[in-house]
This record gives C-alpha cells, sequence and structure tokens, in this order.
C-alpha cells in the first residue's frame, strides 16, 4: 500500500525528472555539463580545417607504399581560385545564401550535389577535398574505353585477369568477351578482373592508367590522379566530389555508357572450365550469382545483377557506380532524373550509422537536389575545355574555408521538446497509478 507521503514523494520524483530532461527552469541557471551526442561525427569526417586539402585521409593498411628506390608521388598542386568558382573552396558544408538546410545524417566526409543540367553545384561538403575514388575511378577507365575502343571487338580473358585482386565478374583464362561485355561487368558489378582485361586491351596497366589521368586532364579534374585502372589503392591515388561529378558528367554524354549503367541484370559469357562458385581473391564467396546454364558457346555463364541499388529503389534513376576499399571507405557517383532535370550526387569517404544508411543518405541527397532550384547554387561544373561561369550568390572567401549560413538548428529544440513531453507522460502515469493505489487502499 502506498502512503501519501510516498505518494508525495513520487511526484515530486517525476516533476524533478521532467525539469532535468527539459532544461534548466530559472533564467540564469547553469547548464549541466553537456554530454557527445549520440551520432556525433566520426573525428575523420571532420574537414572545417581542411584536413584533406593536398592529400587524401592516412592509409589504414600498406596499399600506398612505394617500391624501395622509387620516389613518393608528390600531391597534386591545389588550384587557386578553386575550378568552378570561390565558393567551391569551403571545406566544410557549403550552401547557397537562402538554401535549405543540408540533409540530416549525411556521414560522407566529402559529398556534393549538383544540378546536371544546368551545370551548377546546389550544395558541398568538402568539395575539392581530396580522396581516394575506389571503384568509381572505373568511369574514368569506361570513358578512355570509349574513346578508344571498339565496344564489338573481341578480347580473350588470361589467367592474370581471373586471380586480379577484388570483385570479378567472371573473366577467364580462354574466355571469348566483347568489350561492350567487359564494359558491362565493369559497371555493373565493379569487375576488377574486367579493369584488367580493358587495360590490357589500352596497352597494359601503366598505359592505361597514364591515359586515364590524360583524361582526368582533359576534363579540368584537377585533384584526380588514377594509381589503378581498377580503383585500387596505390600511391598517389586521389581525386573529389567535384572531379567525380565532373567525370561522371562527361561519361553521361556517351549513349552506350547510360544503356549499360541502366541494365538490372545480364547474362555474363563464361569460360573453359569455369567452376560453379566464384569466389573473390580473399577466398570469400562473391555475392554474385552462378549458374550453370551454358552460352551459345557452349561454356556456362554468369547471372550479373547491378550493384546500384538506387536503381531498384529511386524513380528516375540513370546510372550509377560504387566503390569500396579500406582505405577509401565507401564511394558511390550517381544520377537520377525528374521532369526533364538530372540531379547528380556523390558521397565520398562515406560511413554507414545502420544498415542500409548509405543508400538512404543517397536519396535525401536525390530529393534535396531536386527541391533546390538551380539559379540558387554555389558554383558550376566547368565543360571539357575548363571553362567556368560565375556562379550565384558567391560572396567571398575567408581564407580556404567557406562557412554555411549560420542559422539556428531546430534539431536541438525538436529533440528537447519530445524528452520534455516524454517527461510529462511519465509524471501523468505516475500520478494515475499513485490514485489508483490510493483507491485500493
Amino acid at each position: 500500500m502506498i502512503r501519501p507521503l510516498q505518494r508525495v514523494s513520487i511526484l515530486v520524483a517525476s516533476l524533478m525528472l521532467l525539469i532535468s530532461v527539459s532544461g534548466p527552469a530559472v533564467a540564469g541557471a547553469a547548464p549541466a555539463t553537456p554530454t557527445p551526442p549520440i551520432g556525433a561525427p566520426a573525428p575523420e569526417t571532420v574537414t572545417d580545417n581542411c584536413p584533406y586539402q593536398s592529400t587524401p585521409i592516412p592509409p589504414v593498411d600498406e596499399s600506398e607504399v612505394v617500391p624501395a628506390g622509387v620516389p613518393s608521388p608528390t600531391p597534386l598542386p591545389v588550384v587557386d581560385p578553386p575550378v568552378g568558382g570561390d565558393l567551391l573552396g569551403g571545406c566544410g558544408v557549403v550552401l547557397a545564401p537562402g538554401a535549405a538546410p543540408a540533409p540530416d545524417g549525411l556521414t560522407a566526409a566529402g559529398w556534393l550535389i549538383a544540378d546536371l543540367t544546368a551545370g551548377k553545384v546546389l550544395a558541398a561538403k568538402d568539395p575539392h577535398g581530396r580522396y581516394r575514388p575506389a571503384s568509381t575511378i572505373k568511369v574514368l577507365l569506361a570513358l578512355v574505353v570509349l574513346d578508344e575502343l571498339d565496344l564489338d571487338a573481341t578480347v580473350t580473358g588470361t589467367q592474370e585477369d581471373d586471380e586480379v585482386e577484388g570483385d570479378a565478374a567472371g573473366v577467364g583464362p580462354g574466355g571469348t568477351y566483347t568489350v561492350r561485355d567487359l564494359l558491362t561487368g565493369l559497371m555493373l558489378v565493379s569487375g576488377n578482373d574486367c579493369a584488367h582485361a580493358l587495360a590490357r586491351e589500352l596497352g597494359g596497366q601503366d598505359a592505361a592508367v597514364e591515359k586515364m589521368n590524360e583524361k582526368a586532364a582533359e576534363l579540368g579534374a584537377t585533384d584526380t590522379r588514377a594509381a589503378s585502372a581498377s580503383g585500387l589503392d596505390g600511391p598517389g591515388m586521389s581525386s573529389s566530389p567535384y572531379d567525380e561529378a565532373l567525370i561522371f558528367g562527361a561519361a553521361l554524354q556517351f549513349p552506350e555508357f547510360v544503356e549499360i549503367s541502366r541494365h538490372d541484370q545480364i547474362r555474363f559469357p563464361g569460360y573453359p572450365g569455369m567452376p560453379a562458385q566464384t569466389t573473390d581473391a580473399d577466398g570469400t564467396d562473391s555475392s554474385i550469382e552462378t549458374t550453370m546454364e551454358t552460352t551459345p558457346s557452349g561454356d556456362p555463364g554468369i547471372d550479373l545483377y547491378n550493384m546500384n541499388q538506387l536503381l531498384y529503389s529511386y524513380p528516375g534513376m540513370v546510372a550509377g557506380k560504387t566503390g569500396y576499399t579500406d582505405d577509401a571507405r565507401k564511394t558511390y557517383v550517381g544520377v537520377a532524373e525528374r521532369d526533364s532535370r538530372q540531379i547528380l550526387i556523390v558521397q565520398m569517404y562515406g560511413l554507414n550509422d545502420g544498415p542500409g544508411s548509405f543508400w538512404r543518405q543517397a536519396e535525401a541527397m536525390l530529393d534535396y537536389g531536386f527541391a533546390q532550384p538551380a539559379e540558387q547554387n554555389i558554383g558550376t561544373l566547368i565543360d571539357g575545355a575548363g571553362q567556368t561561369t560565375e556562379s550565384a550568390g558567391a560572396e567571398p572567401r575567408e581564407g580556404n574555408r567557406v562557412a554555411a549560413p549560420a542559422s539556428e538548428s531546430s534539431t536541438d529544440w525538436t529533440v528537447r521538446l519530445f524528452i520534455g513531453l516524454l517527461g510529462a507522460l511519465v509524471v501523468v502515469g505516475l500520478v494515475y497509478a499513485a490514485l489508483r493505489m490510493n483507491k485500493r487502499s
């Protein structure tokens, strides 16, 4: 039985709980010592002080160790003024004056949202920061292939193709493929074996990388240096959200690239002696489904499914390319179309805070882009000749940083209101329970 004094104690304790979670009730009262917020950004994704202006985040493995006696690549020059407009020299979140706040919960260290139709950058975070592109650099390889190779030409697979590290489409020794097949495996499942075979057709791995870097320079992608044809990390590898946008925009000018990127599934040719189950280089099962059906040549083939998940979930998705390495983390570049308007997004050094979160972040970025008018922008995507136009609403830079427009976040007040209401419900519940017990007594 709860005595009256106990009921009073319960009510007092409940009111104290409500006061403590809602904040100080007396003007001038000192707040409690703040605790780090749940979901605070990872330290390596805080870019306000331009930590990646010239070089990417330090590697976590030995992928960038140069052989003895070989000099390490020097960082690429930092272009000043920044390509695309002064505001794009910012390292934190950069928004146009009066623009809507950036989507909540973006965990990538560098990202960009652009109106590809208008050639304008709508919002970005560290747009010219140097990051590893991982397999998104395969789009640059695709550009060189589209320039130089006949898509219907035949390529014979080799043992070296089969043994390449990382994701594979299923290229093997003695297999016969068209350049189109290899380009499809490159884009749909990020096949490093396809990248290896295509690089060989371009004159070898070193020659292909050199051509990729020449193409990047031609496009005005001054933050980009390929170190491998596949996107595997290597000494000097870097790109930026801005450059990724330039490169992907250039690739979309090829109808063949768009057609290949829109496939949700294709049948990839097999090769003599092809095993029933493919595995990655580390011995783990590949996510690519393999069946024992045969191609017209009588060799088993393999079903490839597009790794661009937005193709299945986001209306109007045109094309996209994923990437991941231990050093690069998650990378993504993609374009969706709505009402004849194309919005492009880039994520670099992306992190997940839950299952599928990276894709939800991408969808939120696309939604933001479609809701933002092209006239309210922070810079311009240059054309292939490196020409720029003045961005709307540009403001002078402070050093190399441009802060996002100052505005009080509504998130803190929303959380406090929610906690206050929750506390009030607790009080009501306890009062009700006390009254019920009083009746029983």
